[in-house]
């Protein structure tokens, strides 16, 4: 019982503990990239039904919880108690280039789809 008082993170275990948080995020990533690819269709086809409520319920829920943690996913936050990266990719597993966009990336795309919401809605 004395082996596991005070034991300290080892190199190992951080890599191990950063690679489960950027699986994590990388899922994550790939859920709301299918929720706003759903919403797109949806919005253009112009089928509004409860799932482009949900869908957007969930970036709602995305954003507060970005604001809550000063713009930056909580994974994020999470994953630079194992890495000391200034990387925008350290944290999950894309290209930075595109770790580093992907934010406006879905900003854009998300205020489009509801311009084009807006219009379905009113038309």
């Amino acid at each position: 019982m004395e082996a596991f008082k005070n034991k300290q993170p080892t190199p190992d275990n951080n890599l191990v503990k950063l690679w489960a948080v950027k699986l994590i995020h990388t899922l994550i990533w790939l859920f709301f990239n299918g929720v706003i690819f759903y919403l797109f269709y949806a919005v253009v086809t112009n089928q509004i039904d409860k799932w482009v409520w949900i869908s957007i319920g969930l970036f709602a829920l995305e954003g507060i919880v970005l604001l809550l943690f000063g713009m930056q996913c909580p994974l994020t936050v999470a994953a630079k108690k194992y890495s000391a990266s200034t990387k925008d990719n350290f944290d999950i597993f894309l290209p930075n280039w595109l770790a580093k966009y992907t934010k406006i990336i879905y900003i854009s795309f998300l205020a489009l789809i509801l311009i084009i919401l807006a219009y379905q809605l009113l038309k």
